[in-house]
């Protein structure tokens, strides 16, 4: 199996109001938080499912935000975006997490991402919490977790050609 397929993405429900998502990958923390942070390395893999990033800024600051425009294969585009409340890299990510397209607005939830090294490989815990169960329950039935193994499939693949 080769290193895109061996380490898939799990998807847990911690409470009734957060899911989790956990992949590990082949490199240094460092690394995975550089792909992870930077607008250059972000358009080369972000994007719900089939969906790529056409746009992105980073303000990778305390208070400091990021939004990332991405077009559908079949049209359409929507925007995800929030602020940066915490950052200690290269080990954790805290932030706000909304998403925007034509006629609808997702309530606004909050991201702690963790990049965990053990032995040259990094475990990403992405736990994403919501106002109440009905938000997430409505994330989910998005797609999110289709759309996120895909993306982490492209982050795998973008990371290897990073090192």
């Amino acid at each position: 199996m080769d290193a895109v397929t061996k380490h898939k993405m799990t998807l847990t429900l911690p409470s009734d109001v957060e899911f989790r998502t956990t992949r590990t990958f082949d490199a240094p923390a460092a690394l995975v938080f550089r792909a992870w942070t930077e607008a250059k390395h972000l358009t080369q893999w972000f994007g719900c499912g089939m969906a790529g990033s056409t746009k992105c800024d980073v303000d990778l600051t305390v208070n400091g935000g990021y939004r990332y425009t991405m077009t559908q294969p079949q049209g359409g585009a929507g925007t995800i975006f929030g602020v940066y409340r915490e950052i200690a890299a290269p080990e954790r990510l805290v932030y706000t997490l909304g998403f925007v397209t034509d006629g609808f607005l997702a309530p606004n939830a909050l991201a702690t991402v963790t990049f965990i090294e053990a032995n040259g490989r990094t475990t990403l815990t992405s736990t994403v919490w919501h106002n109440s169960k009905a938000d997430r329950d409505a994330h989910l039935a998005s797609g999110v977790e289709a759309g996120a193994a895909i993306s982490l499939d492209r982050l795998e693949a973008h990371v290897r050609t990073m090192s």
